[in-house]
């Protein structure tokens, strides 16, 4: 069995991308694949975890983990979806390290799913808006707590990346910013999925009607009406033009509120995750799906 973990990162895409899955699940299920609610499976998993880590690995983990998701002899490919899969939002970016625990609940996974072919899906961030988001959702009294010394500008995710493949030179890794997500949704679902490539699926633009306005979004789908057989590149442009005119800017806007962060230093931020996901498309092994 294939096992696709998909490890968020913490406030990318808020559950979305589970979601459009759970709204194919005819279509899912015709090709063996399950992706079950996580209301299902994420507090046993993690129960299971923390087993596996104080007591050790034993069989009957796996077995109680497929009987969480309702998995049956026909499940070929188990799609699980859980941002703290790396630990919690404190843990995200703990002293300036982005999940450390990454390796480590990895090589847990793995012993637990054993028998099984496991795959990690991640969506990165630009540090501008991660670093605060997810200081917002612990309960430190301040952003230098979280830090604790280290400069948002040495902050990476290629580092973080680059340990998880070292650690797992054969586990398939498949990246994306979440920036570009509006523009590669459809390939996400359906490479999350196994899917065909131009495989119909419902939802494929959901997360578009979030952020464009309603007008625009009518005008969008005449255009697509008008012009069957697009590839996906077509698409993507159509898509990129269309949110350049129609984009909702109170959907698409960033709240960045921590004292003492100028917008030298957003800009600052943002040039540094640009060339940082640069580095990442060259790591080998790791594909990185982009607009």
């Amino acid at each position: 069995m294939q096992v696709v973990l998909h490890a968020g990162a913490h406030v990318t895409d808020e559950d979305r991308l589970v979601k459009c899955l759970l709204e194919n699940q005819d279509l899912l299920e015709s090709e063996g694949t399950l992706a079950p609610p996580p209301n299902l499976y994420r507090k046993e998993l993690r129960d299971i975890l923390n087993v596996a880590h104080d007591e050790g690995y034993a069989p009957h983990l796996r077995d109680r983990a497929l009987a969480a998701v309702q998995a049956d002899a026909q499940t070929e490919r188990l799609i699980l979806s859980n941002p703290g899969f790396f630990g919690t939002p404190k843990m995200a970016a703990s002293a300036g390290v982005l999940y450390s625990a990454a390796e480590m609940r990895l090589a847990t996974l793995s012993e637990i799913f054993g028998e099984d072919r496991i795959e990690l899906f991640l969506a990165t961030c630009n540090l501008a808006t991660f670093l605060p988001a997810i200081f917002r959702q612990t309960s430190l009294n301040s952003f230098d707590e979280l830090m604790r010394g280290t400069p948002p500008q040495n902050v990476r995710w290629s580092e973080m990346i680059q340990r998880v493949r070292t650690a797992f030179p054969d586990m398939p890794i498949t990246v994306w910013c979440n920036e570009d997500t509006p523009l590669i949704w459809a390939e996400l679902v359906r490479e999350m999925a196994g899917l065909e490539t131009r495989a119909p699926i419902t939802g494929e633009f959901a997360l578009l009607s979030e952020i464009m306005s309603e007008s625009g979004m009518k005008r969008f789908k005449t255009y697509l009406d008008s012009h069957p057989g697009m590839t996906e590149i077509q698409k993507r442009r159509v898509i990129a033009a269309f949110l350049d005119k129609f984009a909702e800017e109170d959907a698409i806007e960033e709240e960045l509120d921590l004292p003492g962060w100028t917008e030298a230093l957003v800009d600052e931020l943002t040039a540094l995750y640009d060339e940082d996901c640069d580095v990442i498309q060259h790591i080998p092994g790791v594909r990185v799906i982009t607009p």
